[in-house]
């Protein structure tokens, strides 16, 4: 097959969001398919794939076509019974181990609404995510939208004064700061250990592409030298202006759209929906080759 790229309507949409069409990508992919797929991600940033009838077992035999696969240890249910069986496919939905739809005040769902503040995926993992891949299994009647920014384009917008103030910045990011944001503060001691602040830059280079992007994300909330205050200050207006609209494209999802976004050159948030239909969304995760640190040095 023939592996098909097209910016979704460059005209009134932001370019960095493109449909591929042409191929069945829950079969094995050739080299070249592969390299088509990786080469279209550099371009654009976010890829979105109609009519996907993945499994868990195809979802991670293509998402191991672009690197190591992480493992689902940003949850709160890292270490117990899960849903879904294997630990490199993160259960994002609204659903219990029963399947039955999550109380209202349920912990992991109070914890999951950090999904709706922007963010990048492992962020606060020393090495951060690569590549994400989202595959809608079930979705609700409305809402539940993904929201995308490029932050590619937040750097380029910036002044030169910021980004001479911004290159050699390091923040601090942690999942105990985003959820703080919302008022979840119900951690136990293992939580807190597991997700103490782990060091990224926030000026980071493509290492395909070169272009240099902002690497924000709800998770951070401290700048190395910083006071706090000021920090998160200069952080705030920073996602303020790289979350602007024009900078932004929202996927309304179909059932078995898959989406694939590159969390080095973008930012993403979850919408709200009815929280009594079900919304069930599996993600597999490819690691970064190495830390913002090391990529800096």
């Amino acid at each position: 097959m023939t592996v098909s790229i097209r910016p979704i309507d460059p005209v009134s949409r932001p370019f960095f969001v493109a449909e591929v069409s042409g191929i069945d990508i829950t079969r094995a992919l050739t080299a070249e398919q592969a390299g088509a797929i990786e080469r279209g991600m550099d371009q654009y940033g976010v890829l979105v794939f109609h009519d996907q009838r993945f499994d868990d077992d195809t979802q991670l035999a293509f998402s191991g076509n672009f690197g190591e696969l992480e493992e689902a240890s940003g949850d709160l249910n890292w270490g117990k019974k899960r849903r879904i069986g294997s630990a490199l496919v993160n259960d994002i939905s609204n659903l219990d181990n029963d399947n039955q739809v999550l109380a209202r005040d349920n912990r992991r769902r109070l914890f999951s609404l950090g999904n709706r503040l922007w963010h990048s995926d492992s962020s606060f993992k020393a090495v951060p995510a690569k590549f994400s891949l989202l595959s809608a299994r079930l979705i609700p009647s409305a809402g539940g939208n993904t929201e995308f920014a490029d932050m590619r384009a937040g750097y380029d917008t910036l002044d030169e004064e910021t980004k001479a103030e911004i290159e050699d910045l390091v923040c601090e990011h942690s999942q105990l700061y985003s959820r703080s944001l919302l008022g979840f503060g119900d951690f136990t001691d293992d939580d807190r250990a597991r997700f103490k602040p782990v060091l990224q830059r926030l000026v980071r280079r493509h290492p395909s592409t070169g272009r240099r992007s902002l690497y924000l994300a709800s998770h951070a909330g401290a700048i190395v030298g910083w006071p706090v205050p000021e920090a998160r200050a200069l952080l705030r207006d920073l996602i303020e202006h790289a979350t602007q609209r024009r900078f932004v494209y929202a996927h309304a999802w179909r059932q078995w759209d898959l989406v694939m976004w590159d969390n080095r050159a973008t930012m993403h948030r979850a919408r709200p929906f009815d929280a009594t239909q079900v919304r069930d969304m599996h993600r597999t995760t490819v690691a970064c080759e190495r830390s913002t640190m090391a990529e800096a040095a």
